[in-house]
């Protein structure tokens, strides 16, 4: 039987940042994929500064092969009312494309990648580890495999009375008809949230591809709200009549709502797995990230003994670092307000350029103030420094950006 010291269950970037954090170490990390990469993977795909700045990324050499579409704007509203629009002279956040950034990140990491290999057996064994299907002899395992990961279902990790976000969406590469009729602007991703408060719609292009969906807290009649929402912008002129492809569902849990243990004897659960997408905006890959390289670092602490009392420390060190990313005290009360009342200060908030741009924006997209990140005294809201991004090309769909990807 093969041994090693940590499998990681899941190529997604909370496993991929564990691994990452896991190098020049000295372990032998073994990481298994269920699917073939490069895969495609049902997301929004977009990431902010703090992203680049927790994994060191420098921005201009990713974009070299990669999509990194700067977002320099929002258009937001209520579905259905007409939107107002916040800009920003520099960005503020970028869109990938996953099936790129999940490999670049999984190649990055230097780990073995088992891809088309599921996790279909996880046994304990009498001296503290795990066996993987049967064959391969590990000391502790890291869940990474999303909301449905075989790790927290062999731990018995929630299931069952969860709330969790569904979400249907679809990205895919527009023809030169569908591009000459999508209205929406590279740089200036639009969201459009549902009037009982419940989900909300986006429309993000990143040079000729073209990402839509829409997620909602109440699962009931996704698809409708979904059709609905299509067509909406279709009516609107925003977005092409015939749209390529079928939408493909996921769901998430959001942090500070999910009872779901972090840890436990010899083993630790990171992003999706672990339940930490951010309430309203509902963002899973920085929270991924920062819990794959936490993870990585109690490992590295906790120095071979993988007891659930060592690994506890996980859970501590990712409440610090997560802030103040959960609900607020406004936020808490809010909950507790009859619907009329809440709608009517939604509908004034989202009317609103100021409170748009500090609420809605700064604090629940793009995280100023409530993530304890590197740079805690001030979260960019431009370019890192490495990013080689001077100026917002809101204008300019022929960027130098979109020229290096191939996207004309």
């Amino acid at each position: 039987m093969d041994a090693c010291d940590a499998v990681i269950v899941g190529g997604g970037p909370a496993g991929s940042s564990c691994a990452w954090g896991l190098r020049n170490s000295g372990l032998r990390v073994v990481m298994l994929e269920r699917q073939k990469f490069p895969r495609d993977k049902v997301c929004g795909g977009w990431i902010t500064p703090q992203v680049l700045d927790e994994l060191e990324l420098d921005a201009a050499e990713y974009a070299r092969q990669n999509t990194l579409q700067p977002i320099c704007g929002f258009r937001t509203g209520l579905i259905g009312d007409s939107p107002i629009e916040t800009r920003y002279d520099t960005p503020v956040s970028y869109g990938i494309r996953r099936s790129e950034f999940d490999r670049y990140l999984v190649e990055r990491s230097g780990v073995p990648l088992r891809d088309g290999e599921a996790l279909t057996a996880l046994e304990r064994e009498d001296g503290g580890g795990w066996i993987v299907n049967g064959e391969l002899r590990t000391r502790i395992v890291i869940g990474a495999g999303g909301h449905f990961c075989p790790v927290a279902r062999s731990v018995k990790a929630g299931f069952g009375s969860e709330s969790v976000i569904a979400a249907q969406e679809i990205e895919f590469l527009m023809d030169p008809g569908q591009r000459s009729r999508c209205r929406v602007e590279p740089e200036i991703p639009e969201l459009y949230f549902c009037r009982d408060m419940k989900g909300y719609g986006w429309c993000f292009r990143k040079g000729d591809y073209l990402n839509l969906g829409l997620g909602r807290l109440d699962r009931s009649g996704l698809s409708a709200h979904v059709a609905a929402f299509l067509e909406t912008l279709r009516e609107a002129g925003r977005i092409p009549a015939n749209i390529t492809g079928e939408a493909a569902g996921h769901a998430y849990l959001l942090y500070g709502m999910s009872d779901r243990p972090l840890s436990g004897e010899a083993y630790l659960l990171v992003g999706d797995a672990a339940g930490l997408a951010f309430p309203l905006s509902g963002e899973g890959i920085l929270p991924a990230i920062l819990s794959g390289l936490l993870a990585a670092r109690t490992i590295l602490e906790a120095r071979g003994r993988y007891t659930a009392a060592e690994l506890s420390r996980y859970g501590t060190l990712l409440r610090e670092r997560l802030g103040g990313a959960g609900r607020s005290g406004f936020e808490r009360f809010l909950g507790f307000l009859p619907l009329g009342i809440k709608a009517l200060l939604w509908r004034r908030l989202l009317a609103s350029h100021r409170q748009t741009r500090r609420l809605l924006l700064e604090r629940w997209f793009l995280h100023r103030g409530s993530y304890a990140g590197p740079n805690r005294a001030g979260i960019p809201v431009s370019a890192p420094a490495n990013s080689g991004i001077e100026s917002c090309t809101a204008h300019n769909p022929s960027s130098r950006f979109q020229h290096q990807n191939g996207q004309k």
